[in-house]
């Protein structure tokens, strides 16, 4: 007889869209940019990518950092790897915190309550696992108006370490007994492939990634979905 059904989200990119944060840079530099054939979201990507990949190698390094500061560090580096010659003549560090501020805006996908209600009524309890701050991120839902206690929230930066390695799962899924059913669900196909490494069942939403490139990561997921809600119910399926 299996024990207590669990599902560990992650949250940024997967519950949350990076919409708001495109956004906000979109009206502090987007006419800036523009004007250098670079559009808001491809700089906002780019930023994102580059303070996650400074972020995980500090952090394997025994350097850790908090994503914020790191994100805030490495604009102007962006802007000039984008191709702008004087970063610091292009923009301000007002205009670099506006951007920055919109990070903190982001808001829940629309799927990701009926995706919650799903789960929750078919027996699972909901977790979150994320590498920012519990409360901040715990924000995302509460300004959406979905339940999502503060006791489920698993942060990372309580352990130091940075996710994908493999000992930013392990707190998680030894919180739960061998026999219960535990789940990692991720819109990164890094992310969940991480988590399926140390036990976790794995399912993959494509709402944000759309490629899965599942040719360079080597895992066998057991849900594959293209939307929240479908992923909650290809889950409970495959827990039957």
């Amino acid at each position: 007889m299996t024990g207590k059904k669990h599902v560990v989200f992650d949250v940024v990119g997967t519950c949350v869209s990076f919409d708001a944060f495109y956004n906000r840079i979109n009206e502090a530099i987007g006419n800036k940019l523009l004007a250098h054939n670079i559009t808001a979201r491809f700089f906002g990507f780019s930023w994102m990518t580059a303070a996650e990949l400074e972020f995980t190698f500090l952090s394997i390094s025994e350097r850790y950092k908090p994503y914020k500061e790191v994100i805030t560090a490495l604009f102007y580096r962006t802007l000039f790897m984008a191709g702008i010659e004087d970063p610091r003549s292009f923009a301000t560090d007002a205009e670099r915190d506006l951007c920055v501020q919109g990070y903190s805006e982001l808001e829940l996908r629309p799927g990701t309550r009926d995706c919650f209600a799903k789960l929750r009524d078919a027996g699972f309890t909901v977790w979150c696992l994320t590498t920012g701050d519990t409360r901040r991120v715990r924000g995302y839902f509460e300004r959406a108006g979905v339940d999502m206690p503060l006791e489920n929230f698993i942060s990372c930066d309580s352990q130091g370490v940075a996710k994908p390695a493999l000992a930013a799962y392990r707190p998680a899924i030894e919180q739960f007994a061998a026999d219960d059913v535990k789940w990692f669900a991720a819109a990164h196909m890094w992310d969940v492939s991480a988590a399926v490494k140390v036990g976790f069942r794995g399912a993959y939403c494509t709402v944000y990634e759309k490629e899965a490139c599942a040719e360079i990561f080597d895992t066998k997921l057991d849900v594959l979905a293209e939307s929240l809600p479908e992923m909650a119910e290809r889950i409970i399926a495959a827990s039957q």
